[in-house]
């Protein structure tokens, strides 16, 4: 339980503050500490993430930050990619996606170390 409390409040900081979603840290925790499975962890970290999503969008809406527009269209257009995404997970072992999660995630931070050195 522990665990799974640190997992909730570090991913919804990292949230609110950094704006991933807490998928970044939900998916590796809920496998390292709560030992589910990649599949089980990434589900498990899609509906975890709603709550979290709500919360910070109105926070960030009530700061002007939120530009609806822009959300609504990339809310509307990944609905499409998140149906084929669970479908090519199921289709991948553990370890494959595991992989490529890990992968995404090294890729994620080059791209933005190097953007931070860039300005």
């Amino acid at each position: 339980m522990i665990g799974a409390i640190a997992i909730g409040v570090a991913g919804g900081l990292l949230a609110g503050l950094l704006g991933v979603g807490g998928g970044v840290l939900f998916v590796p925790g809920l496998v390292v500490f709560l030992s589910l499975t990649q599949h089980q962890a990434e589900a498990t970290s899609l509906l975890a993430i709603i709550p979290v999503a709500v919360l910070g969008t109105f926070r960030q809406d009530r700061y002007g930050n939120v530009v609806r527009r822009d959300a609504l269209l990339l809310g509307l257009l990944s609905l499409a990619g998140a149906a084929g995404g669970v479908a090519l997970a199921n289709a991948l072992s553990g370890a494959a996606l595991r992989d490529a999660f890990a992968a995404l995630t090294v890729l994620v931070a080059a791209r933005l170390l190097r953007r931070s050195r860039e300005v």
